[in-house]
């Protein structure tokens, strides 16, 4: 079971920055693609952005422009920067990673980012 903590959440000014990272730990065989989803209360889980182990990234299209996704296979480690901020990017932000060798995938417990208007 891979294990994933994220850290660099919190509250920012509408317009402001945020950097979401996320560690991942105890995969067996080596992750292929990790990524960030999001959700409100009473909402699904909404794709933020992910990248694999070729550097390919996808992107929402409420962020397309603003948010950038980096990450490091070598350590496990992906990163979310966050630009110019909308309080409608008020959410719980959940970091993801997928094993292709096993077909397993893995969330995080969430870290809350609040934009204040």
């Amino acid at each position: 079971q891979v294990q994933l903590v994220e850290s660099g959440g919190g509250l920012v000014q509408f317009g402001g920055s945020l950097r979401l990272s996320c560690a991942a730990s105890g995969s067996r065989f080596g992750l292929y693609l990790m990524g960030w989803f999001r959700a409100t209360p009473g909402s699904e889980r909404e794709l933020v952005a992910t990248i694999n182990t070729h550097s390919t990234t996808t992107y929402g299209d409420s962020v397309k422009g603003r948010f950038s996704i980096a990450g490091d296979f070598t350590k496990e480690t992906t990163y979310l920067q966050m630009n110019s901020l909308k309080p409608e990017d008020t959410s719980v932000y959940y970091c993801y990673a997928y094993e292709s060798s096993n077909g397993q995938a893995s969330w995080g417990q969430g870290t809350q980012v609040t934009v204040s208007s």
